[in-house]
């Protein structure tokens, strides 16, 4: 095994963003030269615990390993509750009384691996086999059941992207899990085929056929010739954390990353909320969302023009005014 290799890697893997416990796992594997090996990540997402599967390659010329590329998958199941795992039954043929069981540290590969198998299997979560949950079965290749609660994350299809890296560069662990969910992200070091660099706001896209190695395509905003900025962006909203440098910057760096970030809003009716915004850059805007997910009315959120501000100012010395007369006022 090549020491500096390997802290290259360890490296590579933290600038990434992926769990620094990882490095550890790099070692190992790394010790008996296999000429390929995977590790596994995974970090919560909206709908469902999002997977992440990184890729190590041997040269055939020497003992050096690359990272070139990981997997993302994001579906609707929710994360593995504490001391449970999923897992797949299978028949065995030797003893009936006592199926093959494969557990999954992921409830996304342990679906998938159920969905193809092709006789009496079940699909079930628990602390052992012999407490398990049924989730769902089939007899024969075919399902025959799925839990009722169960039934939504089980027929909707995940969504699957491979990103590739170059000596270390590329998406982040952070990134690449929000671009699944449908967010874009910004980078300043994407690189054009003569090797010159640019700025560019980028999701994937959803509304294309997929390329021939089974991969959304990317669609790029360049940036600023595109026309988004993020800073005049946020100045249309009444978001208390654009008042603090620090907190500013913060959340400029987490939305840049496709992040969907709590801030605290002012509505219209001069109320403070706490909710959750992410930016848009497609459409030159920002989205908010309620605690549970739940698209809200941006206009609510926008800084009121000077016409608005006079109002509310003097609709408050009316009622001054009134509460000095003894005027009840609801």
């Amino acid at each position: 095994m090549n020491l500096n290799n390997l802290e290259d890697l360890k490296k590579e893997v933290k600038d990434l963003g992926f769990n620094p416990k990882l490095a550890d796992q790099l070692e190992k594997h790394m010790k008996s030269l296999p000429p390929y090996f995977t590790l596994k990540d995974q970090l919560p997402g909206d709908k469902g615990q999002v997977d992440m599967t990184l890729h190590f390659r041997k040269s055939h010329q020497s003992d050096y390993y690359s990272f070139g590329k990981f997997e993302v998958t994001a579906g609707q199941v929710p994360p593995t509750p504490d001391n449970q795992t999923y897992m797949v039954l299978t028949e065995n043929k030797d003893n009936k009384d006592k199926p093959l069981v494969k557990e999954f540290g992921s409830p996304n590969e342990a679906i998938d691996f159920f969905k193809k198998q092709k006789g009496t299997s079940e699909l079930a979560i628990g602390e052992s086999p012999e407490s398990r949950q049924l989730l769902a079965s089939m007899e024969k290749g075919k399902v025959n059941f799925v839990h009722n609660e169960f039934r939504q994350p089980f027929y909707s299809p995940p969504v699957k992207q491979t990103f590739y890296l170059d000596n270390g560069q590329g998406f982040t662990a952070t990134q690449a899990t929000n671009m699944v969910q449908d967010r874009t992200v910004h980078r300043d070091n994407m690189m054009t085929a003569l090797g010159d660099t640019y700025k560019a706001w980028i999701r994937l896209d959803f509304d294309t056929p997929k390329d021939q190695y089974g991969n959304h395509k990317l669609k790029q905003y360049h940036d600023p010739s595109y026309g988004f900025d993020l800073d005049k962006t946020l100045s249309r909203y009444d978001i208390k954390e654009l008042k603090d440098p620090a907190k500013l910057e913060q959340l400029k760096e987490a939305m840049r990353n496709g992040e969907r970030v709590e801030v605290t809003v002012t509505a219209k009716d001069n109320k403070e909320m706490k909710i959750f915004a992410q930016a848009v850059p497609r459409y030159g805007k920002l989205d908010f969302f309620d605690g549970q997910g739940r698209s809200q009315k941006r206009e609510q959120f926008e800084k009121k023009t000077g016409v608005e501000q006079a109002q509310t100012k003097g609709q408050g010395k009316a009622k001054e005014v009134e509460k000095s007369k003894g005027v009840s006022v609801r």
